[in-house]
Order: structure tokens, then sequence, then C-alpha cells
């Protein structure tokens, strides 16, 4: 594996060193590969890395300098004066009031205290850390970090990493190298001089309270605020325009600047009405440039899956679907468009999880098993299990325990009630024994954990949106080759507060599609698309995916570099992929460990070579 992989061919990567002598070693090591710097007052290096000079704004004040990096619309006064006021509190925990900005960025601090290091509430912008020549070093990708660190492949995490539906919290997206470790959600990292490393939080979700009225003014505000930022000036911003949420995306961008281009993918199942629903919504605004891309031209699941080469810092589940996502984006780069909106998020953030039933219950009975008569309706839930678990008052660390117990038990059933802390993960049948047993050891050597949030329907859902935020990252190191941003307004800090402030009863119903932001969106969407309440499903894109592609699939299995590392038995992974599977109970138990293998093989080949100053 090249050890300067993505340092040759990203475009765009920062790494963060405290102001000492100590991390003069890496920063000699990234020199060659790093287009910009920025220095400390010492003259030390400070970041270093490539990025777009148009995305990055500093500031500085009596010894204290911010700078502020991705989505955002802060000036060099705005950060002077962010600067200003850990100067006057002689701390860096000012900044976590004083930047409070809308957008999704990176905040980088230094000051006296140390380097401070923020990311977003959620895993849209990640931090990552590991130690070199005795001091913290951060960056915001695990690959860059480990090629300059040094890190070796850690077939632990690896077998980890094979755990369906998915790795649990807090073990979910850690990078798969040794000794590089990401920050968690909401978390800010500080490294000091003297080589101590500290994390702490600095965002935590707010108390929901709000009638669904008064969220939904708030939410308005917000998102409205958060697509203007991405808007501003002029040029070719796209969007998705399929179900609800890139709905309200799209047409809160046709109030902005900037030139709106909308893409709409046809279904290959002719029950998907997302085109009959965009061109309703495009007939009612005025100034959006629409674009069908017909279900002939839409990859399906798996598509390429034997070829890809993105250079992603970790799995990714999205890349089983990798071809039909991207390409939207690829149409959109083509067009001209700086910026590609999208609706990731907006089911966590709107429709919510039933599990916040589960807390309800005490509070207020009534309301809560009416709402879970109606799910158990829905979603032909079983009476027993159903009560069981709403019952069920076990902390998160006894389901943790379970986990690491029932790896090899057969999967939850397709409807199992939505009230436990998750849908506990296994292992898949083709994991080896090895692989198996390393798993349990790494869910119970850290010993009693903590819940992502405050009860189980908090926790589900910051647990979700960590991983979908995770699929908009992904795809938009994906385009970041093609020259497009991809971006993702529902997950902006003050877009999720808005909505998770809004009282669950309300906000989470089986009454009623997504309440939240059709009320948000009066006036926005046009009334005859605001109250849809239908919902496209790509499950047919999975099921023919599977047999159009199967031969991908198997060769894959072909001295699989899962196997070579011993987490896999490559013959039960063949058998497996030649099987017909359900999507709904099958085939799915394959997105994580062909997400594995392929990024393990993406490492491998020479890419293409970066451009001259590592922008577009």
């Amino acid at each position: 594996m090249e050890q300067t992989l993505s340092l040759r061919t990203v475009p765009a990567w920062f790494v963060v060193l405290p102001d000492t002598g100590a991390a003069a070693p890496l920063a000699r090591a990234a020199r060659p590969h790093a287009h910009r710097t920025l220095r400390h007052a010492s003259g030390r290096p400070w970041l270093m890395g490539r990025w777009d000079p148009a995305t990055m704004t500093v500031g500085e004040h009596g010894g204290f300098r911010v700078a502020v990096t991705g989505e955002h619309a802060v000036t060099p006064r705005q950060a002077g004066r962010a600067a200003a006021a850990a100067a006057r509190a002689g701390s860096l925990d000012a900044l976590d009031r004083a930047a409070d900005w809308p957008g999704s960025f990176h905040l980088v601090a230094a000051g006296p205290g140390g380097v401070r290091v923020r990311g977003c509430a959620v895993g849209l912008r990640r931090v990552f850390r590991a130690a070199a020549g005795g001091v913290g070093v951060a960056a915001d990708r695990a690959d860059v970090l480990a090629e300059l660190t040094g890190a070796a492949l850690d077939e632990g995490r690896v077998a980890l990493a094979l755990l369906t539906p998915g790795t649990p919290y807090p073990w979910a997206g850690e990078p798969l190298w040794r000794g590089v470790h990401a920050v968690p959600g909401g978390h800010h990292l500080t490294l000091r001089a003297d080589g101590r490393v500290r994390t702490a939080r600095w965002w935590s979700p707010p108390d929901p309270v709000l009638p669904l009225a008064e969220g939904a003014a708030r939410l308005r505000d917000a998102l409205v605020e958060a697509v203007g930022i991405r808007t501003l000036g002029p040029g070719v911003v796209s969007t998705d325009l399929g179900g609800l949420d890139s709905t309200a995306v799209c047409c809160t961008a046709v109030r902005g600047d900037a030139r709106i281009v909308a893409y709409t993918a046809a279904l290959h199942d002719t029950a998907g009405d997302d085109v009959y629903w965009a061109e309703r919504t495009v007939r009612a605004l005025d100034g959006v440039e629409h674009h069908v891309v017909p279900a002939g031209d839409v990859a399906l699941t798996f598509d390429g899956i034997d070829t890809l080469a993105d250079v992603l810092d970790t799995p990714s589940i999205l890349t089983v679907d990798r071809n039909r996502r991207m390409g939207i984006v690829e149409r959109a780069a083509a067009r001209g468009s700086r910026l590609h909106l999208t609706g990731l998020g907006g089911d966590e953030l709107l429709a919510g999880t039933p599990a916040r039933l589960h807390g309800l219950l005490l509070a207020h009975p009534r309301t809560a098993l009416r709402a879970v008569r109606g799910y158990a309706a829905k979603y032909q839930w079983s009476r027993r299990r159903t009560l069981r678990q709403l019952l069920d008052r076990r902390p998160y660390r006894s389901w943790a325990e379970r986990v690491a117990r029932d790896l090899t038990a057969p999967a939850a059933a397709p409807d199992e009630p939505l009230l436990d802390w998750s849908v506990p993960p296994r292992m898949p049948p083709w994991a080896t024994d090895d692989a198996v047993a390393a798993v349990r050891e790494r869910l119970r050597a850290d010993g009693p954990v903590r819940p992502r949030g405050r009860n189980r329907g908090e926790h589900r859902e910051l647990v979700a949106m960590d991983g979908i935020s995770q699929w908009a990252r992904h795809i938009g190191q994906m385009a970041a080759p093609l020259g497009i941003a991809v971006s993702a307004p529902y997950y902006d800090v003050r877009v999720i507060e808005a909505a998770l402030s809004v009282r669950p009863a309300e906000r989470i119903t089986p009454w009623r599609y997504k309440p939240l932001v059709a009320e948000a969106m009066r006036g926005i969407v046009p009334e005859g698309s605001r109250t849809r309440a239908t919902k496209a499903n790509a499950t047919f894109e999975e099921e023919a995916g599977l047999r159009d592609h199967r031969r991908s699939l198997l060769a894959l299995c072909d001295d699989a570099r899962l196997a070579r590392l011993g987490v896999v038995d490559q013959a039960v992974l063949r058998d497996w992929c030649r099987r017909s599977l359900p999507a709904e109970t099958g085939s799915g138990t394959l997105h994580p460990t062909i997400a594995c293998e392929v990024w393990l093989r993406s490492r491998e080949p020479a890419p293409r070579p970066a451009t001259a100053d590592g922008t577009r």
C-alpha cells in the first residue's frame, strides 16, 4: 500500500500542528504535498495542506488566530472578532459561543493555550487525531494523517467494519489504521505544545420542548439561512429534486442569487413517483432549469463495483450505489455547477424515529401508546415484541454487551419494532472465527459505553445522522476531483437544533408524513408538493443490480483482500454472491463487506496525479 496515495492525489485536505518544534518532522513530511501553509505567530506551521482559498477565512487578535474552512459566509473581520473574544477571555473556550456562525465548517484556532480543532455536530465535518514526535496532530482526513504518521492497518478495526447493518456507536466510523482516532461529533480537540491532547464536548442537542408551529418557524429560518449561504453570488448551483426533503432545499435555493439547475432521477420501478412530483414542483417555480435522468441511464446497485478507484479515507456503504448516486453529480459538474445541494439528512431530522416514544411513555403514556399502536399497524410489528421493547429499561451498555455476545445469532427480522437502542448488528456468515473473536474482544475491551443521546430516541437519531452524514462526506470526496462540492444543509448545526427542539409527539407521528417540514415550507414549496406523503424506494434497483452485476461481485471474491487479512472466508463469500438474495433480508448483508473490499483495493493502484495547485 503506497504511503503517499492520498497526499499525492486528494484535491483538498489539511493537517493541524501544535506550536512546537516536536511537530517539525511531520511538517517536513507534509511539505512536498501541501500547496498552502498558515503559520503560528512563532512562524512554525499551523495548518498545512490543499484547499481552495475561497473556502478559508482567517482572523487574528492579540496572539489568538482563528481559521474557518468549509461552507460559510464568515468574513476576516468576524473571524478576528472571535479571536478577540478568546483573547479577552484568555481561553479558546470562548470560541464555543463567539464562533456561532451559520453554515458547515471546520474551526481551527491557535492561542497561548494550544490549538483547538472543531468539526460539526455530526459526522459531516470530521476531525481525526494521531501522535507524531510525542505530540498530538490532527487532520480532516484519516488517510492523510495515517500516511504522514506511517500508521499501519488495524485488522481488528477492519473486522468491526464488517458488522451489518452497521458498526454500533461509539465504534462506528473509526479509521482503519492503528493510532488514528476519530473525534466524536459535537466534540472539539485541543492540542498542546507539551504533547497533551484533550477532547471535550462543545455541542449538545436541545431539549425537545417547542410546539410544532414555533419549531417550524425556526426550521424555516435556519434552512433559508443555510441554503442562502450556498447560493450567494452568481454562477450555477445544482440540486437534487426527488423526495420532499430535497424539494424543500431546491425551492429554498431558488430564492438565492445563483442559477438553479435541478436533477431528478427516474426509478426503474414504475411505482416510483419522483418525476411526477418534481415536474409538478418545477411548473410552479420560476427560473429553474430541470433535467430528468431517464431510468435507463440510471445505474443499478453494484454497477462498476469491481472497477471503482475513489480515494476515500474510510470504507463507505455508499460504495455499492456509487455510480447511481454519482450519476447526477457528474452531470451537474459537466453543466458547470460549482456546488450540488442534496436532501440527505432530512429523514433523520424530519421523520425521526419511533424510538422517541420509548422515552415519551413515562411522561405522556396515552400519547405514546396511541402512536405506538399506529406504528405497529403501519409496519406490522408483533404486539409481543413491541411491548417487550417498550417496557425494556436496560441501559445502553447492556444492549452493547448483548451485541458482543450475539454476534453470530440470526439477524433481527425485517418487521422488528424500532423502539430499542438500535437494530443489533451481526457478523456476516463469511466472517472467519478469528474475525468474530476480534470484534467480540474489541466491543468488550473498551468497558462500559455511553449512548450518543440521552435516551433511545435521541441516541438513534444522532447515530443515524452520524452515519448518513458520512454518506454526504463520501459523496463529497468522490466529487472533489470533478471540481464540484456536495452540500447537505440539513446537517448544519442551526438546522439540526431547530428540528430537534420540537416536541417528539408532534415531529414524529404515524399519522402524518414529516409534518415539521410540511409546516416549515409554507410559502416556499408549492402547495401541490408541500404535502406530498410518498417516498420512492430503491429496492428494485438493489435486486436488479444484484442480478445484472453478479459477475462483478464474484470478481471481488477473487483474491479478496479481506481474505488475505484473515477476516473473511473467501469460499463462503463467493457462495453468497452466487445466490438470489432479497434486498430487504439478503443482499444488504453484503454492503459493509463490499465497501471494505473495494476500499482496500482502491488504496493499491497508482492513481491520477493531483492538479498543480490542489484546486479545481
